[in-house]
């Protein structure tokens, strides 16, 4: 007999609370973390220093407004209304609910994975578009997403349809703790060779700009051991050069370098065919390494293919000795020192990224480096590539399972 799905509403088979409108004057650098909408982002919370809020007053009602492990919360205000949405672990805890930041717990009818994955459907997504008001910044009332229309089964096929899928996300998250690792063994060879020497303690060194170096290297600005080129941006008001469609060319922009792995296959805007020619983008080759300066400042990225970006990354063209040495290069510099730390986000421009001043061994150096450390990345894209193939099948069966029209039983799906 087949099992039959319900309707309901949100609110109907989920707890949905926002959180309490505590003054920000009050807000302090020690105690409990308050979640506000400035701290959810598209699947995580972040807690840069400027965002990084806490109370240390007395509270009657912590109880009532401390989240959860497991917890969803959901921003309500800002242009990414809808995406920016996160689930509580463990280690965030203690947290404090703020207000305009709802909250989703799952009640007898329902399970949290399920709710999770309902959350986190591009179904809720498109609904949340649907139903915001504002124009100049979107938001969206803890009513409207009560009012989310879901399809819900029994708690079993709940349980049974988030164990596959968060099986899916349990070995994506595998793999992005494996390439934490290989990236800091790569990092740690990188510090013992050009940061404390290491391989060169019995050479001889020679006085530089950045101190004693050994003799061989270089020191000189970036643009001199590089072609360092700058993205662009079509007419924003002229839609006719940007897509949706990832047949046309991957366009990155600092959103995109933070939300990926070390490489960069995808961004979540293209540029067409036709805005490369007329606006004489230049495409940048794969391995190219990217630098955000703009705003913020110090991602780093490697092309994972041919591609183009926004005009706040810088391009660093690589050559195939040099591509792990550039990349942890620019991924552990000083940048604070491009600028004071009040002005530095805005002050850092493309002169300035191209006068930055660097080492530079000689090539047979970096070629043996290169030797060492390539290993590690060559395990690094497989395990990214990998990982981007159980997301598009986890993207492709999560509609399939949440709405019944994939029919599982106790052990597989039909």
């Amino acid at each position: 007999m087949e099992e039959e799905w319900k309707e309901y509403k949100l609110c109907e088979v989920a707890q949905l609370l926002t959180g309490f409108p505590f003054d920000g004057h009050k807000y302090s650098k020690a105690g409990i973390r308050v979640v506000r909408g400035d701290n959810v982002t598209i699947g995580s919370l972040r807690w840069e220093s400027e965002k990084d809020k806490r109370w240390n007053e007395r509270f009657s009602r912590s109880n009532e407004f401390s989240l959860k492990e497991e917890d969803i919360v959901i921003g309500m205000d800002g242009s990414r209304v809808g995406r920016n949405r996160a689930q509580i672990k463990a280690k965030d805890l203690p947290l404090l609910l703020a207000q305009r930041v709802a909250c989703i717990r799952n009640t007898e009818k329902s399970i949290q994975k399920f709710l999770y994955y309902q959350i986190f459907s591009n179904k809720f997504e498109a609904y949340i578009k649907s139903v915001q008001t504002g124009t100049s910044i979107p938001h969206v009332s803890l009513k409207q997403i009560g009012n989310f229309p879901t399809s819900i089964p029994s708690i079993n096929t709940q349980r049974r349809i988030a164990d596959i899928l968060s099986s899916l996300d349990s070995k994506i998250e595998l793999n992005r703790r494996i390439n934490d690792n290989l990236e800091q063994q790569a990092q740690a060879l990188f510090k013992a060779w050009f940061v404390d020497f290491e391989p060169f303690k019995d050479g001889k060194f020679v006085e530089s700009e950045l101190g004693m170096i050994p003799e061989g290297c270089r020191v000189g600005k970036a643009e001199d051991f590089y072609n360092i080129n700058i993205g662009k941006t079509p007419p924003r008001k002229e839609q006719i050069w940007f897509s949706s469609n990832s047949s046309d060319y991957t366009w990155v922009s600092i959103s995109d370098l933070g939300s990926c792995g070390r490489f960069v296959f995808t961004s979540s805007e293209f540029l067409t065919h036709e805005a490369i020619k007329r606006h004489n983008i230049i495409l940048v080759p794969k391995d190219t390494i990217l630098l955000s300066f703009k705003l913020t400042i110090g991602r780093v990225g490697i092309a994972g293919t041919e591609l183009t970006t926004n005009e706040a990354i810088a391009r660093f063209i690589t050559s195939d000795e040099n591509r792990e040495y550039t990349y942890f290069l620019l991924k552990g510099y000083n940048y604070e020192k491009l600028g004071s730390t009040s002005s530095i986000a805005t002050a850092v421009n493309s002169k300035i990224i191209k006068a930055m001043v660097v080492l530079m061994p000689d090539k047979e150096i970096l070629k043996a480096f290169s030797s060492l450390t390539k290993p590690y990345f060559d395990q690094i894209l497989r395990n990214e590539q990998e990982s981007i193939r159980l997301t598009i099948l986890r993207d492709t069966l999560l509609p399939k399972l949440m709405s019944g029209e994939l029919k599982i039983n106790a052990t597989e799906v039909l």
